[in-house]
């Protein structure tokens, strides 16, 4: 069964949540990011990493991750695009989107080092969306994968 596109008017508000979370993720104001998911929401970075729950862990695991580039002067701007939207008979929507992160350092060309497809769930709390469920899949681990049936 093909999912009923969005209405004009949600795919925008859709696309206007992510505008608005990205800006948060990549200035580093991650309790407010993390309040962009409900308070119960995962978000799985990578389908070989555990999903974290709930906001603080949702905090917790950035953290972690950004712990490496510590000492690093990156700047890391998340950029999403071809987005589908699909609103569920329960009232929830789904958004499956490419995702693409720039990485830029002082005097470096810009690269991307990360290319994925996210697949959320959303869910709309007094009048305003929230992410139930995020789970990315990254481009790099596919195209491992592939290559390595195409051997066998």
């Amino acid at each position: 069964m093909t999912p009923r596109p969005a209405p004009a008017e949600l795919y925008v508000e859709v696309q206007q949540f992510y505008a608005r979370q990205m800006h948060l993720l990549d200035a580093g104001r991650l309790d407010e990011f993390a309040g962009t998911f409900t308070p119960d929401g995962s978000h799985q970075p990578s389908p070989d990493k555990p999903p974290a729950y709930g906001r603080a862990d949702i905090v917790a695991a950035i953290r972690q991750f950004d712990e490496r580039y510590r000492d690093d002067p990156v700047v890391r701007r998340h950029w999403f695009n071809m987005l589908c939207v699909a609103p569920d008979d329960d009232g929830s929507i789904r958004a499956d989107y490419y995702a693409l992160v720039v990485a830029t350092r002082p005097g470096v060309q810009p690269i991307i080092p990360t290319s994925c497809l996210v697949h959320d769930v959303l869910h709309r709390v007094e009048g305003r969306l929230y992410v139930r469920s995020r789970r990315i899949d990254h481009d790099q681990s596919r195209v491992v994968q592939l290559a390595g049936a195409s051997r066998g």
